[in-house]
């Protein structure tokens, strides 16, 4: 039983809990769905609803309001959901401990990631990993570096990639050093000057095109731009992307001007015939770095713990040694 809890009206006997209906509803709660979950547990709907129905009648209680669109948990389900996080993983870490074997290592690990980590960063940690635990499958939701940090907060992931650091409840571990760039049309004014530096004032009023409003990327941008005298609200946003090879395009195309990592402006499809012009900005600080993070509150599960482990050797061994700061 979920220890110094009790819910009302359910008999210390009558209580027969398993741990399918626990991964069920953990999965339901998860995924704001049971389609979904019965996907990500390769089951059918109706098993997954019979299993949530079977632990609200133990229970005597509801733990999923299913009036809504989405399936939410009630204040109980809330209550459950964070022992159940912690019945799960603990099982699974006593599995691998017995079978002492990573190749025996399964299931399905959620990654939450920001969106310079999730394009150039964490597809070779994955397929690196993945040799060594052929057996894990992935979980990928791509954002903001603010939406990941409140995601797993919420036990939405295990695992986090930012371009910040700042919730407390959070671990951070550091991956690589970064810099912001402009890059900008390939168009006579910016032609003219290709290869050097560019002031603020050189591009400040021209159309950008910028990040959502969770992007570490701008957040940085805009409050560097404030410490100078600079009101970000003066810039004039012409698009607004979440993703950085749209944001690239867009540029190459002539739309406007935009703020980028450098990892993104280096690591380019086209990069041979970039069709956009990278420069630094003169008079900023514009060097970053990147973490990876997790819940200091919930115990990871053993694959979610081995990755954690796989990418912060990977780091300290050399592998994401790259530094991409300006000097």
């Amino acid at each position: 039983m979920i220890p110094g809890h009790w819910f009302p009206g359910v008999e210390r006997n009558s209580e027969r809990m398993e741990f399918r209906q626990i991964e069920a509803f953990v999965n339901v709660v998860r995924y704001k769905s049971f389609s979904r979950a019965a996907d990500a547990s390769f089951l059918t709907q109706p098993t997954i609803s019979t299993h949530i129905s079977t632990l609200e009648k133990e229970l005597g209680v509801p733990l999923i309001d299913r009036k809504s669109k989405e399936a939410i948990p009630t204040p109980e389900g809330k209550l459950l959901y964070r022992y159940a996080l912690d019945m799960i993983n603990t099982r699974e870490r006593a599995v691998v401990a017995l079978k002492r074997t990573s190749q025996e290592m399964d299931g399905i690990l959620e990654i939450q990631t920001s969106s310079v980590p999730g394009e150039y960063i964490i597809p070779s940690l994955l397929a690196g990993f993945r040799e060594q635990h052929p057996k894990v499958r992935f979980y990928l939701e791509q954002s903001d570096s603010g939406i990941v940090e409140r995601n797993l907060m919420g036990n939405k992931g295990e695992i986090g990639f930012v371009g910040s650091k700042g919730a407390k409840e959070l671990a951070y571990e550091k991956l690589i050093s970064d810099s912001m760039v402009l890059i900008t049309p390939k168009n006579s004014k910016f032609l003219s000057i290709a290869g050097g530096e560019i002031s603020i004032e050189e591009f400040f009023h021209e159309a950008f095109v910028w990040r959502e409003q969770g992007s570490s990327t701008r957040k940085e941008f805009e409050e560097r731009l404030t410490s100078l005298g600079y009101d970000p609200k003066g810039i004039q946003v012409v698009a607004r992307f979440n993703s950085m090879e749209a944001i690239k395009q867009a540029v190459g195309d002539g739309l406007g001007v935009s703020v980028i990592s450098a990892i993104a402006a280096e690591r380019s499809v086209d990069t041979d015939c970039r069709r956009f012009l990278t420069f630094k900005i003169k008079d900023i600080d514009l060097n970053r770095e990147f973490y990876m993070c997790w819940n200091r509150n919930t115990a990871l599960s053993p694959r979610a713990e081995s990755f954690r482990d796989y990418v912060i050797n990977a780091v300290r061994g050399g592998t994401l040694s790259q530094d991409h700061t300006i000097e």
